[in-house]
């Protein structure tokens, strides 16, 4: 379902499930990143935009201290939680990142009490499209909206609903993906700089310069929580305290040489020369996208692609594949997007080679699902 589907058939379904009608209903989007990949928790530079695919939540409040989950894209019925139980490790699968936002604004001082959810969603999960985030947000916005908390804008939202997953989920992620499904606007990219927040509406009209983007989900799993990704976090860590500096975000693109060769070994250069020579394509993606020159930017997408694969390692064969078989046929740019190790890539083109470049990519990996994309609005209330 979409956010413009027929809202009677979702609040049917929660009323299936919990015998009861909602109260509510709020949908927030996944998220495809344009440029900025493993730069958030380096505090620097990211530049994703929303998807039109959402996770939708129909929610009422409960009064006896429980919080009941359910999901149609889930096996397993309906979670049943003790609000007043909630804590790291008590709570698996799925249902963890919507216990964890109650959790965190219980701990944050909120009197947000138990409530019945039913979800929905359209975001492919494990695609690096941000599901987890899209789930943590709606979550969210629902509850605080509903039990009338104020004063957390969209931005501490984004914060907290980090802090709950890499708090109560475990998962050592950045503030990118949470801060894209709360705070994007239809029509932009939202330019965020991560160590203090700033944000810019970038407008991206992609059609307006005879362009599409792509989007192609590898449909190889990948879970943000595994020891990979938490490894190239502590990596950057060490760089950073190698080089006596706050994060690797401190260190000027055109001081890069001096830095890597103030390093101890390979391994925390090459994490290095990732995050810094990123961070610069975001700003060449940034200049190009504000100077009316879209088309440029394809090259730069490129080059990022090759920063993951061959610096970050976070790449894999079937994101390698896919990205090589849309630029031997006619792609202007290509590469991962997400935190890697499977999940998607983003391909641009000319709007009159979608077709072909698409069919290219699906005969040289039949397994990957394609859609072309364009910005859609951040979370919302639906009624």
């Amino acid at each position: 379902m979409t956010d413009t589907a027929d809202t009677a058939a979702f609040e049917a379904a929660f009323k299936d499930v919990f015998g009861r009608a909602p109260e509510g209903g709020w949908a927030a989007p996944g998220r495809v990143n344009l440029i900025g990949e493993h730069t958030d928790y380096n505090d620097g530079f990211v530049m994703p935009f929303a998807l039109p695919h959402t996770t939708r939540a129909a929610v009422a409040r409960r009064e006896d201290g429980r919080l009941r989950l359910h999901s149609a894209d889930m096996d397993g019925g309906v979670v049943d939680l003790a609000v007043a139980d909630l804590a790291p490790g008590t709570t698996e699968g799925w249902a963890r990142y919507p216990a964890a936002v109650l959790w965190t604004l219980r701990r944050a001082g909120h009197a947000i009490g138990g409530a019945d959810i039913h979800y929905d969603s359209t975001v492919p999960v494990g695609g690096g499209l941000s599901s987890s985030a899209a789930l943590q947000v709606v979550t969210a916005l629902a509850l605080t909206e509903l039990n009338g908390v104020r004063g957390i804008s969209r931005q501490d939202l984004a914060v907290l609903c980090q802090s709950s997953e890499n708090t109560y989920v475990g998962a050592p992620v950045g503030v990118m993906d949470q801060t894209a499904s709360a705070c994007c606007t239809e029509g932009h990219a939202l330019h965020l700089d991560v160590r203090g927040l700033a944000q810019r509406q970038v407008p991206l009209d992609l059609a307006a310069d005879g362009l599409r983007l792509l989007v192609v989900d590898t449909r190889v799993k990948h879970a943000h929580a595994d020891g990979a990704y938490g490894e190239r976090r502590a990596g950057c860590e060490a760089a950073a305290a190698a080089l006596g500096v706050p994060a690797l975000r401190d260190i000027a693109f055109d001081a890069l040489d001096d830095a890597l060769a103030a390093l101890p070994d390979d391994r925390l250069r090459r994490l290095t020369r990732h995050v810094v020579t990123e961070d610069q394509r975001v700003a060449e993606v940034l200049a190009l996208c504000e100077a009316g020159r879209t088309r440029e930017i394809g090259p730069v997408l490129t080059a990022g692609h090759a920063s993951l694969r061959d610096d970050f390692q976070v790449s894999c064969p079937e994101l390698d594949l896919v990205v090589d078989t849309a630029l031997a046929n006619g792609a202007l740019g290509a590469r991962m997007t997400g935190g890697g190790f499977g999940g998607s890539a983003i391909v641009l083109v000319d709007a009159e080679q979608e077709e072909p470049i698409a069919a290219a990519v699906t005969r040289a990996l039949p397994q990957a699902r394609h859609f072309s994309t364009t910005p859609g609005p951040g979370a919302h209330r639906l009624w």
